[in-house]
């Protein structure tokens, strides 16, 4: 694993200084300067139009910078192409070809020797786990197993310097893991590794980050540093009442009353950014005891990348307004003066086969108004197929569907007219403008006319698009694109509404934005269905499932999903951190080891056994441990174990 000395100038294999790049009058790169060493998995953080993808572009050669001087390997960009393996943001593989065809192409294009081919189809298809699939063909492979081939490819002519723009985008949390171990691994035998990536939790498995912003970087330093020089702390507070709770707050925030800079919702508990966390505690105390609220429970965990990223903007003055919807409906919540069921969403039994096969296997879903239920799963759950059923897209093959209380003729007018649905591709249509797509949606929902200016100009706002609405959707970033499609999803504003994979592809200060809005429906009353491959973001659903080839295996809230796991996560930080995993491996089930950065999370079942044997195979092997404590279970490593366990089950 790399070297962290900060003087380390020897080992420097990427140096970029005054990096610029202008496009007639848009300047994408303003002055950038980083340097990266060999062997270091280095991470560039920011949101869409950043200017993260034009100095990809630069440093892989593929384009000429305005002004600046870059050196890859001591040579210009263009003169090292053959040393430098890019994945760009966009699926680079053939469909119509085969894993080992694919292959065959990406070595053809490098020159590379038939006999040293075949060594490394093994070592990487190895790796990757799809050495049992070579000849299957590249359109029938899941999301995940499409981005490890991608991987394979760049990697099949041995690149001293791997590009990697948001390359696991789409991706489910099984895979992504994988796929960062691997990097992991290659990174250990000295290739350099420069990822972006919109998941914030991902990026802090790098060894450096740089946090850039209107084509500036902002900051550059570990993730400990990164922590350290917010400044601050973060308190967990949970609470019966959460609405009410973040009211109160907001309220001592804005009035300077207390220590808080910052409260976010999570679906069944607070996020609170302080500056000491014993005075606002207190504070906090104090706060529910006047409002007469109940405290569940209050503690001091760490601060998150994403923390650190939200709240350099908003010193910035950065951090995107946001904006209320312009709700004309009485709130669906009223179901209770109304004397209706509190169901607004249930699937009894819920049965799809395709052929053969079997997607979706005896399924129970119960979704409340005013609810926001996450159904989690990795590619090929079934969660997609679930959701088209649940909207009256597919035909179920067997079970009972009830929606807004109705059972029957589900795919009838007025039932489509309370429900809405954002799908998992892009919806909206490529060759007519925002405005025209807008217009068209508010036609088909039947929004009236005289309402449907200020729905079209909330969505402008709302997408930062105010001025560009006669632009091509087609030319929307995916982000931006993302955004308009929700914004057409609601502006009818629906009982319920599917989500699925909402926020693919979307940058963290969209997403924070994103999740903003989904809340204040569900706090109108609205039932939200949405499915997500980004577990730090499932935390903001109330309750929710998880589907494991066809069936829901867990559910409950986020809290109660972690809390429900047996044994202990075990954050280990050691010397040589890929040797230290690799004789993990050989001692636990794979699954149980995963690197993060500088250290490895280790689940175990047994851990009064497993911590002094692991402090012994350390010792052993000669490998200094530093530390090794317990920490909780993250929604990620609990979504791994149940997932692990369920697949086990099956066999």
């Amino acid at each position: 694993m790399f070297n962290s000395g900060q003087n380390d100038v020897t080992n420097v294999v990427i140096q970029v200084e005054n990096l610029s790049k202008r496009y007639s009058k848009l300047v994408a790169v303003k002055g950038v300067d980083f340097a990266v060493r060999r062997g270091e998995i280095f991470g560039l953080i920011g949101p869409d139009g950043a200017g993260k993808t034009t100095t990809f572009h630069i440093l892989a050669g593929v384009m000429a910078a305005s002004t600046g001087n870059i050196q890859i390997l001591g040579k210009s960009p263009r003169d090292a192409r053959l040393s430098i393996g890019y994945l760009t943001q966009q699926f680079s593989l053939y469909l119509d070809l085969s894993i080992d065809e694919n292959l065959r192409y990406s070595a053809g294009l490098r020159q590379l020797p038939a006999k040293q081919f075949w060594q490394r189809r093994q070592k990487y298809l190895q790796l990757m786990s799809l050495d049992k699939f070579g000849d299957r063909l590249a359109r029938r492979l899941s999301g995940g197993m499409k981005q490890k081939l991608a991987l394979c490819c760049a990697l099949i002519s041995q690149p001293e310097i791997l590009l990697l723009d948001e390359s696991t985008t789409g991706v489910d949390p099984v895979s992504r893991r994988e796929f960062w171990d691997v990097l992991a691994a290659v990174a250990a035998e000295g290739v350099t590794v420069v990822v972006a990536t919109p998941y914030l939790d991902e990026a802090e498995r790098c060894d450096r980050i740089a946090l850039m912003y209107e084509g500036e970087i902002q900051q550059i330093d570990t993730l400990s540093q990164l922590r350290e020089s917010l400044g601050l702390q973060r308190l967990e507070v949970r609470t019966n009442n959460i609405e009410a709770a973040e009211e109160a707050l907001h309220e001592a925030t804005n009035n300077k009353q207390t220590s808080i800079v910052d409260v976010q919702t999570f679906g069944d508990r607070l996020d609170v950014l302080v500056k000491n966390a014993v005075i606002a505690s207190t504070a906090v105390q104090t706060i529910f005891s006047q409002q007469q609220l109940q405290l569940d429970s209050i503690q001091t965990v760490d601060t998150t990348l994403e923390n650190v990223f939200v709240n350099h903007l908003r010193v910035a003055g950065k951090d995107p307004e946001f904006i209320s919807f312009p709700r004309t409906k009485k709130r669906t919540g009223d179901w209770r003066i109304a004397n209706l069921s509190p169901i607004a969403i249930s699937a009894n039994k819920l049965r799809k086969v395709f052929g053969d096969f079997q997607a979706v296997k005896g399924v129970d879903i119960e979704v409340h108004y005013g609810e926001i239920y996450g159904l989690l799963g990795a590619n090929g759950a079934g969660k997609t197929t679930t959701v088209k059923i649940l909207c009256g897209l597919l035909e179920p093959t067997s079970g009972k569907i009830s929606l807004a209380g109705q059972s029957k003729n589900l795919r009838s007018h007025g039932v489509r007219q309370r429900i809405g649905y954002m799908s998992q591709k892009f919806t909206l249509y490529d060759d007519l403008t925002i405005i025209q797509n807008l217009e068209f949606y508010c036609g088909v929902y039947s929004v009236p006319t005289r309402l449907q200016r200020s729905k079209i100009d909330w969505v402008l706002a709302t997408c930062g698009l105010v001025g560009k609405a006669n632009m091509l959707t087609g030319k929307l970033p995916g982000g931006w694109k993302q955004r308009v499609a929700f914004g057409a999803a609601v502006m009818h504003e629906p009982e319920i509404l599917f989500l699925d994979e909402p926020t693919s592809g979307v940058d963290p200060l969209a997403r924070r934005q994103f999740w903003r809005l989904i809340n204040e429906f569900a706090r109108s009353g609205t039932a939200v269905l949405v499915t997500t491959h980004y577990l730090e973001e499932a935390e903001q659903c109330n309750r929710m499932g998880f589907m494991v080839a066809g069936e829901i295996v867990a559910q409950g809230s986020p809290s109660e999903i972690k809390a429900s796991q047996p044994g202990q996560l075990l954050e280990i930080v050691i010397d040589k951190t890929q040797n230290a995993a690799n004789l993990l491996k050989t001692e636990l089930a794979a699954w149980r080891v995963s690197i993060f950065g500088d250290r490895l999370h280790v689940v175990s079942d047994r851990p009064d056994f497993d911590i002094p044997h692991i402090r012994s195979i350390f010792q052993m092997d000669g490998i200094n441990l530093h530390s090794l404590r317990l920490i909780p279970f993250s929604l990620e490593d609990s979504f791994i174990r149940i997932v692990q366990h369920a697949q086990q089950n099956e066999k």
